[in-house]
């Protein structure tokens, strides 16, 4: 039988790879604003009342069951709420940037960020902005003066709008916020009506 000739393939010369570069692009600033750092309402004397008053009976029952770490918890969270409702919130500064967003010093890149909404607290504009690294997990940043569509355009380069539905502990604070209200919105004065004479 005839001998079949096996065909080498042709070796291609070696070649030196490309060498790769890296271009870093330079930090550019795309915005700025300046805002209260957190939403802020003043809250009148029912509404320490009554927070007081439900505070007070929660500690005597935990006292009954001895959870005295509890009750230590309630105190200071009550000083918290205290401290937030009547001492106005400092200014801070935002900067929306092409690598990220800086708030309070701190840089949170594009790549751990996720979804972004807009909420309204009290008569303040937030913006909402998931963080999937690190803390908080969500980034809250009020938009005082600044054009909510002017933020919109330069988000929407980097990241989705989307509104997240709400957690269950969410739904239960709406619930119980509308449910027990700790204070009341004034109440229109009635008209008097006039009595015809005969």
């Amino acid at each position: 039988m005839p001998k079949t000739e096996q065909v080498q393939p042709e070796q291609m010369p070696y070649q030196e790879p490309a060498p790769v570069t890296i271009v870093k692009e330079p930090l550019k600033i795309l915005l700025t604003w300046k805002a209260p750092i957190r939403p802020f309402k003043k809250r009148n004397r029912e509404y320490f009342t009554t927070a007081g008053s439900i505070i007070f009976l929660i500690c005597i029952i935990l006292l009954f069951v001895k959870e005295f770490l509890l009750v230590l918890a309630l105190i200071a969270l009550s000083f918290l709420v205290y401290i937030m409702g009547t001492v106005e919130p400092e200014e801070v500064e935002h900067k929306l940037t092409n690598k990220g967003i800086i708030t309070l010093g701190k840089t949170y890149f594009w790549e751990q960020l996720g979804r972004f909404w807009f909420e309204k607290k009290f008569n303040d504009e937030v913006l909402m902005i998931e963080n999937f690294i690190g803390i908080p997990s969500r980034l809250m940043l009020l938009l005082g003066k600044q054009d909510k569509i002017q933020i919109k355009a330069i988000l929407d380069k980097y990241l989705l709008q989307e509104k997240p539905e709400l957690s269950q502990v969410e739904k239960m604070s709406k619930w119980l916020g509308e449910k027990v209200p700790l204070e009341t919105n004034p109440a229109a004065k009635p008209q008097n009506s006039q009595k015809t004479k005969k």
